[in-house]
């Protein structure tokens, strides 16, 4: 975990103006050394060239190859090695290996060979300084290279750390994109296990339905008196319809079911009636809750009952996962035109299902069960804080 110091310094790093501001400061120090010690044309030209390439380094990597060249030229027009060629060629390496732009091998070799040129034209001004040089191939004369050893070995350090990095950001990238892909599978396996619950539990109230009508069918032709044979019929056909469509259910199911194999849910479905003890078991793990329920009660379609009172488990369930110990208040309202609005809110941090790596699972099952319906949900921070889960359910053409 990186701290918020490190956080800073990464954001400042990555941000477009980071190249603009450094290569100016380079470049400024460079301007001010030249003054202090003034150098011949080429130097200078190299000196400058070589500090005010820098700023587009990020913009147009390949540009740090002249930054490394007219350091080394700067460095080969006089025998004094300037601070700013210094920084600017080390900055220079580093954008080589960290941008790739040439394999670091070639960027390597190719910069010990400016440092051998290098080296090379600074043997051909001492002996012009009547300095006391070794030829070549006399005794001694190798540690006239040392010069261009100790370049090669700056340059090898920076283009390796640059490369390091690279390949330090690339692994952080992939590791991120396997999470993200991790997390999508994820959500998309709790998305399909939610759908398979939700038909689970509309497999038992269709079904309930359907054996009534196949009962009631196969009973009105015992019980209806004076019943003709075509009507007879008509209900024989009904109650076989109804059985087949009792099979048709089963071998739905039997596709939804999870390889374990789940049974079909037997108990009754839950519920608006059941809400009471909901917020009852609720109070009981140690949650504060509260239920208002306005308008006049009416008895919904049974798919409209459950995944109102599923919506409302699932939203208290996060209530206490994500704010525990806060206050929650369910709030049902049986308003005008047919419309149910469910709404759970919390006076707790604000932060919900939908918050987290890996998280929404339980906003995307909230979501299925109101969209079953022709309803919509939404969830987020309340207006007063907290988090509030608030679904509108239509039931008019239930």
């Amino acid at each position: 975990m990186s701290s918020p110091l490190q956080r800073r310094v990464r954001d400042w790093v990555a941000a477009p103006a980071y190249p603009w501001v450094t290569g100016g400061v380079v470049t400024a120090g460079a301007v001010a050394e030249l003054i202090v010690i003034p150098a011949g044309v080429t130097t200078t030209v190299g000196v400058l060239v070589s500090a005010a390439s820098l700023m587009w380094r990020r913009s147009f990597p390949p540009i740090a190859v002249l930054t490394v060249a007219a350091g080394l030229l700067g460095f080969a027009g006089d025998v004094n090695l300037y601070v700013s060629i210094m920084v600017s060629g080390l900055m220079g390496c580093y954008c080589l290996g960290r941008r790739r732009v040439l394999h670091p091998a070639l960027t390597v070799a190719g910069g010990a060979l400016g440092a051998v040129c290098v080296n090379l034209v600074h043997i051909n001004t001492w002996s012009r300084m009547e300095l006391p040089v070794p030829a070549l191939w006399e005794k001694g004369s190798l540690s006239l290279f040392a010069e261009s050893f100790l370049l090669t070995v700056v340059v090898f350090g920076a283009v390796m750390m640059g490369d390091a990095v690279r390949s330090r950001e690339e692994t952080r990238t992939e590791r991120h994109l396997a999470q993200a892909r991790m997390i999508a599978m994820e959500r998309q396996q709790a998305a399909e296990a939610e759908r398979a619950a939700i038909a689970r539990e509309l497999h038992d109230i269709v079904s309930h339905s359907v054996s009534m009508i196949a009962v009631q069918a196969e009973s009105a032709t015992y019980t209806t008196p004076g019943l003709t044979p075509e009507a007879r019929d008509g209900f024989q056909q009904i109650a076989a319809t109804a059985r087949s469509s009792m099979a048709e259910l089963r071998r739905l199911l039997g596709v939804l079911r999870t390889p374990q194999g789940e049974v079909a849910l037997t108990a009754p479905q839950p519920t608006l009636d059941h809400l009471g003890e909901l917020v009852e078991q609720h109070r009981a793990v140690g949650g504060v809750a509260e239920l208002r329920i306005t308008g006049e009660r009416v008895p919904l379609p049974a798919a409209w009952e459950l995944s109102a009172y599923r919506i409302t488990q699932e939203a208290l369930t996060n209530a206490r996962k994500h704010a525990p110990g806060a206050r929650t208040v369910v709030e049902v309202d049986y308003g005008a035109g047919r419309l149910l609005t469910l709404r759970v809110r919390d006076d707790g941090p604000g932060r919900g299902a939908g918050s987290g790596p890996g998280a929404g699972h339980g906003l995307t099952g909230m979501r299925e069960r109101a969209a079953l319906v022709g309803g919509r949900l939404s969830a987020g921070a309340g207006p007063d804080g907290g988090f509030l889960v608030e679904a509108e359910l239509p039931w008019g053409s239930g």
